[in-house]
């Protein structure tokens, strides 16, 4: 792989309202980049591409499709690779099976998704599916570290246009509830091999071995941790919760990670919902496996699937009385909490509570004090200590508050847990084992059936490469820095041995705080409530959760967020920002012609790309081009140029034009290359006099329903059409 055979910047194509504003937006920067000799190209990593990549022998070769994740995941290898990630779809089977059948009724003969596999073909499917199922392109494509912050134009905006935040009450009945014992927390164990090691998880019971997975390759200084949660625990501990709620008359509700830990969660999630329905399940049970139901789709999938048994739709309606009222995903449909795994999504649906005043919506469309469930207790003390704070202090004020940065340790698949090879979901008692090549037993649980265990682990290289990282950021900002790890988990005492001697070495151990995530959560909040800045250096899943925490509350949203990985052989790989809320935008595009989606997270993506491939092409042009790329983000907060809510008003298409208008304004009047700045006068001159055509030609466009030909395998021409509806800024941009 080689740069002459490549585009020099690659834009990924991926789904939903970032893949549609796409279809407005890359043809602006493909223009501008060209004048800078700067090639941009596009890899499909969606999931409908990702499926259709994984089926060739099923496929006319028309309808063939190359496996572009694979291929990006060989280039983030590379020196010269330069990509901009947009977010892209983490399935959980629900979503899956919707992409799965849409794709067939395009005419791609691909398999149906084997909920129970049989034969060897079945497996074969099964197991392709699986592959793409969940956070299956983050850690392929994240060979680098991450370094995550509000871009400083974005915050400034936040700060003099402070979004409402929900206010507290110390009386708040809003709580967070996680087990006490048998979860992943209180069961794990960790070590850091001294050699390297090849590894197998077996699973000894008293019919004898089974391998549950071998081959599982462990470099020298590698951290590996191995833990399982019981299901008896979690199933008592759900049960309770459930009563609890209802004594409490507050909301029932569930928060996990069932994309990115696609394994444990499903199952997780499974539970919960068996747990709430458990009267039904347990006169119907037998009826309800027959009717194909797997708790772990949800409770929209099982009313589907007993929609012609009025028997068990009046147990069902007669056992959700009894039961306490569930936060709402869609209280106007009836979309509950356990409708769907991937609704509701920890890292976005705790932070949007908390910013509510601790208020969720319940199924009589209002607000109420909540239970938010979080069984495994790893994390949960975040969220809990955040809403303990605020129901002391009061809610949060965004024109004051600092910011919380974020150092995330995330190459080479460091703690990728549930989303990965090494997790199962036990079939009958006995001990797993996980034993290396010279016959050392590594881990070992006594576990029953029906438990949850999982390994995952994290490679020497990159927890350097994170630390030291971190101690260049911490240099750079010369503020409060936190590594966010509890010497009483196994995990994080782990990395607390490397950590320690590296800050001795560099002699800034002064410059840092190590302190357990609920301790950190505090002293950070503390700090931001003063002004101030704090680094959060976490683990992977923390980067996840935290890098939407705080952003939800300073800034409203997490998809304004820089977030830059810098690949540890020299490339550089650009995120855009989260998009949970994608599937609403585009339900209302569909609907009314009107794209809320805010593109500001890839404005940020590209000036930091460009920028990037000014250093390391030498390309001076690119460099005047990324920073006029600050100067138009900049534009568009201070001008107000971000998309509306409402059809009728400027939407993501009309950012796009004054983004676009304000680029080429920078352009023309900077002074550092006079090439670029003939070049774009004219461009300039033209979206400027074109302000009234275009703005009335975008707005026409909407308030009627629009077809876009699929929604997870769109028609490009027609997704085109609709995202570009201006004549007149078409054949200025081309």
């Amino acid at each position: 792989m080689t740069d002459q055979t490549q585009p020099d910047i690659i834009y990924t194509k991926v789904d939903e309202a970032p893949e549609l504003a796409s279809a407005s937006l890359l043809p602006i920067i493909r223009t501008f980049a060209a004048a800078a000799g700067v090639t941009v190209g596009t890899r499909d990593i969606s999931l409908a591409g990702r499926i259709l990549a994984a089926f060739p022998d099923f496929l006319s070769d028309e309808q063939k499709q190359e496996d572009d994740l694979a291929w990006l995941g060989k280039l983030v290898k590379e020196p010269h690779a330069n990509v901009i990630k947009l977010p892209n779809i983490s399935a959980s089977v629900p979503q899956l099976v919707a992409a799965i059948e849409e794709l067939q009724g395009q005419g791609y003969a691909i398999p149906d998704y084997p909920y129970s596999p049989e034969s060897d073909a079945e497996k074969e499917a099964r197991a392709r599916y699986d592959a793409i199922k969940g956070s299956a392109v983050n850690p392929v494509l994240r060979e680098g570290n991450s370094d995550r912050r509000a871009a400083t134009a974005v915050k400034k905006f936040a700060q003099a246009n402070p979004h409402r935040m929900g206010d507290w009450s110390s009386d708040s009945k809003t709580r967070v509830a996680s087990m006490s014992g048998g979860d992943f927390f209180s069961n794990e164990k960790s070590t850091t091999l001294d050699k390297a090691a090849t590894a197998k998880i077996v699973l000894e019971t008293a019919d004898g071995e089974t391998v549950l997975k071998e081959g599982v390759s462990f470099p020298e200084g590698t951290v590996v941790d191995a833990t399982f949660m019981s299901a008896k625990a979690l199933d008592a501990f759900l049960a309770e919760e459930i009563e609890k709620t209802k004594e409490e008359g507050t909301l029932f509700s569930l928060h996990m990670k069932a994309t990115m830990m696609k394994v444990s969660d499903p199952i997780i999630f499974g539970h919960a919902v068996k747990e709430f329905l458990k009267p039904v399940f347990d006169k119907y049970g037998d009826e309800l496996k027959a009717a194909g139901v797997d708790p772990s789709s949800g409770l929209g999938d099982l009313l589907k699937r007993v929609q012609d048994k009025p028997e068990i739709k009046a147990a069902i309606d007669e056992c959700m009385k009894d039961r306490p009222a569930m936060y709402m995903v869609d209280s106007g449909k009836g979309i509950t909490n356990l409708h769907v795994p991937s609704d509701v999504i920890i890292d976005a649906s705790m932070p949007a509570l908390i910013k509510n005043g601790g208020k969720g919506w319940g199924p009589d469309d209002a607000t109420h004090d909540t239970n938010c469930v979080i069984p495994d207790n790893s994390y949960a003390p975040v969220y809990d200590e955040t809403i303990k704070y605020f129901k002391e202090t009061g809610k949060l004020d965004p024109a004051t508050a600092g910011t919380v940065q974020n150092i995330g340790l995330m190459a080479q698949k460091a703690e990728e847990y549930g989303s990965h090879p090494t997790t199962f979901e036990i079939p009958q008692d006995g001990t797993v084992k996980m034993v290396l090549d010279d016959g050392t037993v590594l881990h070992e649980h006594k576990v029953e059936k029906g438990d949850i265990w999982r390994s995952a682990s994290a490679k020497k290289a990159p927890i350097e490469d994170w630390v030291m990282l971190a101690i260049e950021r911490q240099k750079e900002e010369n503020c409060e820095a936190i590594f966010w790890l509890d010497e009483n988990r196994a995990h994080d005492a782990e990395l607390i041995k490397f950590v320690k001697p590296i800050l001795e070495r560099e002699g800034v151990s002064d410059k840092f705080l190590i302190m357990a995530p609920r301790e950190a959560t505090r002293q950070s909040l503390e700090t931001i409530r003063e002004g101030k800045t704090s680094i959060a250096i976490t683990g992977n899943v923390l980067r996840d959760y935290l890098t939407d925490l705080f952003p939800i509350l300073e800034l409203a949203t997490s998809a304004k967020m820089l977030s830059i990985v810098k690949l540890m052989n020299g490339g550089g790989l650009f995120e855009t920002g989260a998009g949970g809320s994608a599937p609403k935008h585009v339900q209302q595009l569909v609907e009314e012609n009107h794209l809320r989606w805010d593109s500001l997270g890839e404005f940020c993506a590209l000036g930091e790309s460009l920028k990037f491939l000014a250093s390391a092409r030498d390309n001076s042009k690119a460099r005047v081009l990324g920073k006029a790329v600050e100067q138009a983000t900049q534009g568009v907060l201070d001008n107000d140029r971000s998309p509306s809510r409402k059809a009728g008003e400027p939407d993501n298409r009309d950012s796009h034009y004054w983004f676009a208008r304000y680029w080429a304004e920078a352009l023309a009047t900077q002074t550092e290359d006079t090439e670029i700045s003939a070049h774009f006068a004219p461009i300039s001159k033209a979206l400027i006099e074109g302000e009234e055509a275009i703005v009335s030609e975008l707005i026409g466009a909407q308030g009627k329903p629009v077809d876009l030909g699929g929604y997870y395998h769109a028609d490009e021409k027609k997704t085109s059409s609709v995202m570009r509806p201006s004549k007149t800024l078409n054949d200025i941009i081309g």
